[in-house]
């Protein structure tokens, strides 16, 4: 037992020799040990601070930083340009004039805006909302890894608040678009984009709300709503999921102030799809139309009409000569169905017929004087509407 005791005593001796030695001449070693404090002289005290590892890495559970690094390479900074040289006053040539105030220089008064956009194609087509790049005169994209260059706009769908230009880059970061059917309200998302100019910053919420419309802030709309922190800059940029695939475009918030409210919308992935293959083949979008003016059944015309329905939408114009006009539809007819898929409101109207591929004889079922008949009309182009949506940032 005597010889067990000496053992360990001298065990010990050894072990807390070699502490003193390597606390003295190589502290940072101590510092690598789990849970190790690392000493700090301030005057003639010591002060210990426990510190973590430098090998350590925190935890990944509950973590976006995987679906962050995909997306982020793929959201890009956009600077708009807008205005023209400042015409020149006559009075600056008058010699007076110039003897008290001196030579003045032209100046160019130019309003530089910013907001976001997506590499939707590594050859260079970045999708971003009209609103954006409308009416500007120059067009910069500034990318993640610190490139910049001159964008041209390829073409523009104004009535979704969606746009496409294209940079001459190759290879560029695309995202991967996903799956907006697959989603559901309290899924979390993450919107990537540029608010205030500070820079690309990523912001966390869920899906509060799925098909958001009547808002009026587009012709065409079918937005995702959410509370993940979209500011002004933040146009244009991404919607994502966690595995970073695209789900949405942000365009619009809903604010008092000018900043995030936790109200804020996304055009889907289905319909920023859509419009950016057909502008990529032909330069437009092109939807069904057939001249009419529809209006929204309210209980009170119901009442006031004695009409016996509540969905719907009713005719309260007819263009003369027009696809509708010429297939006999009339004002005060309503319109319950088209191609068999029944219209719920004038939204729902829209949505339908601007489906249809113009040329194309459609199906669509009317009720007149509480009795429904069906009109054969022949779709025609819907005529490019100029359209500047309200209540974005």
């Amino acid at each position: 037992m005597r010889r067990l005791w000496l053992l360990f005593a001298q065990t010990a001796t050894v072990a807390l020799a070699l502490w003193f030695i390597v606390a003295t001449l190589k502290p940072e070693w101590l510092n690598n040990l789990p849970g190790a404090s690392r000493q700090v002289r301030l005057g003639t005290s010591t002060v210990a601070i426990h510190e973590a590892p430098a090998n350590a890495s925190p935890a990944v559970q509950g973590s976006y930083r995987d679906a962050a690094r995909l997306a982020m390479p793929s959201v890009v900074n956009i600077y708009t340009t807008k205005g023209a040289r400042q015409a020149r006053n006559p009075m600056l040539d008058d010699p007076f004039f110039r003897k008290f105030f001196g030579e003045r220089p032209e100046q160019d008064e130019k309003q530089v805006s910013l907001g976001s956009g997506v590499v939707i194609s590594s050859q260079g087509y970045i999708l971003t909302n009209n609103h954006v790049v409308e009416a500007a005169d120059e067009i910069e994209v500034a990318f993640a890894d610190g490139r910049k260059a001159v964008a041209k706009v390829v073409g523009a769908d104004p009535e979704t608040d969606l746009a496409v230009v294209r940079v001459d880059l190759q290879n560029l970061p695309a995202i991967t678009l996903g799956r907006i059917e697959q989603s559901m309200v309290g899924d979390v998302v993450l919107a990537i984009g540029n608010p205030f100019g500070v820079g690309q910053t990523v912001t966390m919420g869920i899906i509060s709300a799925l098909g958001r419309n009547h808002l009026n802030i587009n012709t065409f709309e079918n937005f995702i709503q959410t509370d993940a922190a979209i500011n002004p800059g933040n146009s244009g940029g991404a919607l994502i999921d966690t595995n970073g695939n695209l789900l949405g475009i942000n365009t619009a918030i809903y604010s008092r102030s000018g900043g995030s409210l936790g109200i804020g919308f996304a055009i889907p992935v289905s319909t920023a799809k859509m419009v950016t293959e057909s502008i990529i083949k032909t330069g437009s979008v092109v939807r069904g139309w057939i001249g009419v003016e529809p209006q929204d059944i309210t209980p009170e015309l119901a009442e006031s009409f004695g009409l016996n329905r509540k969905s719907g939408a009713i005719i309260a114009g007819v263009q003369r000569n027009g696809p509708a006009d010429r297939a006999g539809m009339r004002p005060g007819d309503i319109l319950v169905a088209v191609e068999g898929k029944p219209v719920t409101d004038t939204t729902e109207m829209l949505n339908l017929i601007a489906q249809l591929k113009p040329g194309i004889k459609a199906n669509m079922t009317v009720q007149r004087k509480l009795q429904e008949t069906t009109l054969e009309v022949t779709v025609g182009k819907r005529p490019k509407q100029q359209v500047r949506p309200i209540d974005s940032e």
